[in-house]
């Protein structure tokens, strides 16, 4: 599995989300890890709000895989904290953090947290109460980094004006189809062009390369904000017609070519895959593989419907 950076070292290219297993039976839930880990992916990543109730998909993970020690050390576990279901608020308080995290550790049955990121935007953020839950969580050894989810450069500065600790990973929405962060500053400056409404605090994905930040796409084959997926989708024929052109023409399954178009950009991004079909992990996982050239990335670009000026 080809290997990003992260932080001060490297992880793969391709991680597993287990945020749909609340419904899968012990077994499925072992034969997905064992894809993953079969594909190269040493990468789990979860939120305490997956599966309809708290920490319930952390549980599931836990209770069916039952990690020895040697096992746990071999896997990075990454979770989120900051959305509050029972209020309908986003809170990065210390208090809600340090709850969520305990619930994390137990529900997850280990001793530490890999990586936590904080999950959405809280407005009424206090930058000094995250420094506080960072730098204890950090002495405490229960947690080893920290990032944030769907933030903006601001919102990232912000933070960064009382924690000490590097933010390692922006979770961040990407596909080829939903690109704003990608397709917005190639059209920049286009008068009434809607690709070129800013709609990410301005160059979300230049700021991250400047500062070390992994950017971890998540939803990467779906259309739109939870529309569903593009790949197979009459709605996306043309781009469709090309994905499968170049998966014949490298051998592999549609989704890994949707997986290379990520992977190919020079931020060295993460593909958090939410699939789970073994199968698919294993496919899009090859996608890691591929390195698309550039005339191959902006054909798929612009099928996708991007405007290339």
């Amino acid at each position: 599995m080809k290997t990003v950076p992260f932080g001060t070292s490297s992880a793969p290219a391709v991680i597993a989300g287990m945020m749909r297993i609340d419904d899968k039976d012990d077994a499925q839930i072992r034969e997905l890890y064992d894809a993953a880990r079969g594909a190269g992916i040493d990468f789990f990543d979860h939120a305490d709000i997956y599966g309809g109730s708290m920490h319930l998909c952390e549980s599931r993970f836990a209770e069916a895989l039952q990690l020895g020690a040697a096992e746990r050390d071999e896997i990075v576990l990454q979770t989120k904290c900051g959305i509050n279901p029972a209020e309908g608020s986003f809170d990065f308080s210390y208090d809600h953090i340090m709850r969520q995290v305990e619930g994390s550790l137990t529900a997850l049955r280990t001793d530490r947290i890999d990586v936590l990121l904080l999950h959405r935007p809280d407005a009424l953020v206090e930058p000094e109460e995250v420094a506080r839950a960072f730098d204890e969580l950090e002495a405490a050894g229960k947690v080893r980094a920290f990032g944030v989810s769907n933030h903006t450069p601001r919102q990232i500065d912000l933070l960064r004006t009382a924690v000490d600790q590097p933010l390692v990973a922006n979770q961040l929405q990407l596909s080829i189809t939903h690109a704003p962060i990608i397709a917005q500053p190639i059209a920049m400056n286009m008068a009434d062009e809607p690709q070129s409404v800013v709609r990410d605090g301005g160059g979300i994905v230049e700021y991250c390369r400047i500062n070390g930040i992994t950017v971890q796409a998540w939803s990467p084959f779906q259309g739109g904000f939870f529309t569903g997926v593009f790949l197979g989708n009459p709605e996306y024929a043309e781009l469709n017609a090309v994905i499968d052109r170049l998966a014949a023409s490298h051998g592999v399954s549609p989704i890994a070519i949707a997986t290379a178009w990520i992977t190919r950009h020079p931020a060295k991004m993460q593909v958090v895959l939410g699939t789970t079909t073994p199968q698919r992990v294993q496919d899009a996982a090859a996608g890691a593989e591929i390195e698309l050239t550039r005339a191959e990335w902006y054909e798929l670009f612009r099928a996708a419907g991007h405007l290339l000026p």
